[in-house]
């Protein structure tokens, strides 16, 4: 009995063994601003990329992939939870505390939400985070780290206490990978790059590789997007070194399309407390490859971003996938799926788990469950006048905030929208509005818990 009781003791270890080193490490690269068009393997003329491109070639590359807002902080949240950020009235990014409080936000994150890597953590994974954060910001001193939702160590800027250096995200990452590949435990990293994010913070090396360039704003562009890229590569060599690479799921994506200068105007050195001191939006030079509208907007050039996926064995290599309908509240459950990790019974996500797509098992289908945004823009420009979008199967409608002006685009047939179909198609847009409509009655009127800075009780 003893001796049956021992070898079923053992089995079970031997189970469970093999069910931890079946666990994917997750390096989870998010730039900021980096636009569609801005990769060298997406065609730029003259920006190189050739660590993401390698991704590229070893990985799928996604092509119809959204992120949850026009901007950082939102886009961020969606990430984070895998919830359309309007459940949490985060519809802009976080500034100081009065601006946050005159648009109805609150001035970070609750720290109680289920996030991605609270999850992995429970499942095993050491987690980190090292780059750019601003699901705070770093004029609320009073706003939790990133601790507070799950990761074990971090570096960051754009949050409270010491701002990491912006080029040091790599060197902190390989050092996160070579003590977890120790400890022989999988990880969790978000490698929160800067760029292309203003200010730009040019580098003389960087700078000399597109030294025959004419236009100093290209030759600032070109640079920062260049010097990222060597920083990831750095990363994928690490990954190397320590023969993890196969059972590392790696993918590259941005916060929100490209950012454009509002006027045109000479180039200007500006200050940002988090980062120091870098050259202005007139060297912000993103393309969207053909997409409709730029950063902060809820057309395709604002939401519409990179996402490129890498799993040697697992996800096919060198393909492109024009059709899988990807968003960003999808990598909350999907992560959880890929890592054997449990979502709460109480959890709800907005997303979907898209592993079997992710991995090339599982045709392309029509997006049943609906995406939301709202945005917190107040431009009214051609593209930036939509303050609600939703997206059903294969159709996206856009409307400003009274419903006076709505536009319909079928984003399988028309991805760059240029066709509206709103007067075509009353039906269609009926069917949107009132899921539309709907889904607008779920979400709270104002922000809740404990999610406020001290500094607002001071006049």
């Amino acid at each position: 009995m003893f001796k049956s009781q021992i070898s079923a003791l053992i089995i079970l270890l031997t189970s469970c063994s093999l069910h931890a080193a079946e666990k994917p490490n997750i390096l989870f690269i998010f730039s900021d601003d980096w636009g569609w068009g801005d990769l060298s393997c997406h065609g730029h003329p003259y920006v190189k990329t050739p660590n993401i491109d390698r991704l590229a070639k070893e990985g799928t590359d996604f092509h119809r992939f959204t992120v949850a807002s026009g901007v950082c902080s939102p886009s961020r949240t969606g990430v984070m939870t895998g919830h359309f950020p309007a459940r949490y009235n985060i519809n802009g990014h976080f500034a100081w505390v009065p601006s946050n409080a005159r648009r109805g936000m609150p001035d970070w994150l609750d720290t109680s939400v289920t996030t991605i890597p609270r999850l992995l953590k429970k499942a095993g994974y050491a987690t980190a985070h090292y780059g750019k954060w601003h699901l705070s910001n770093d004029m609320i001193p009073d706003s939790p780290t990133p601790v507070a939702y799950g990761y074990d160590e971090y570096g960051a800027f754009n949050c409270s206490g010491e701002q990491m250096p912006v080029h040091e995200d790599a060197l902190h990452a390989s050092a996160f990978i070579e003590k977890s590949v120790a400890a022989d435990t999988p990880f969790f990293i978000n490698l929160w790059v800067h760029e292309p994010h203003t200010p730009f913070h040019t580098v003389p090396k960087y700078e000399w590789r597109f030294r025959d360039m004419e236009s100093r704003a290209d030759q600032i562009y070109a640079s920062v997007l260049s010097h990222a890229d060597d920083r990831i590569g750095q990363v994928l060599e690490t990954l190397d070194r320590l023969k993890i690479a196969d059972n590392t799921l790696v993918i590259f994506s941005s916060d929100n399309g490209p950012a454009r200068a509002s006027k045109a105007g000479e180039l200007a050195l500006k200050y940002d407390n988090a980062t120091g001191a870098g050259w202005g939006s007139n060297a912000a030079k993103g393309i969207t490859a053909g997409r409709r509208g730029y950063k902060a907007a809820l057309f395709e050039g604002g939401i519409n971003v990179p996402f490129i996926a890498r799993w040697p064995g697992k996800i096919p290599a060198g393909k492109v996938d024009n059709d899988s309908l990807i968003s960003a509240v999808d990598l909350l459950p999907t992560f959880c799926s890929l890592a054997g990790a449990d979502l709460p019974a109480d959890y709800q996500p907005d997303g979907v788990n898209q592993a079997q797509v992710l991995q090339g098992k599982q045709e392309a289908k029509l997006r049943e469950k609906p995406l939301f945004w709202k945005s917190g823009s107040n431009k009214k420009s051609k593209t930036h006048w939509v303050s609600y979008a939703v997206l059903h199967q294969q159709w996206k409608l856009v409307t400003n905030t009274d419903g006076s002006q709505k536009e319909l685009f079928d984003l399988i047939a028309d991805p760059y929208e240029k066709n509206n179909l709103a007067e075509s198609n009353k039906e269609g847009v009926a069917h949107l509005s009132q899921l539309l409509e709907d889904w607008k009655k779920t979400l709270p009127k104002k922000p809740t818990g404990n999610v406020f800075s001290e500094l607002r009780k001071k006049k």
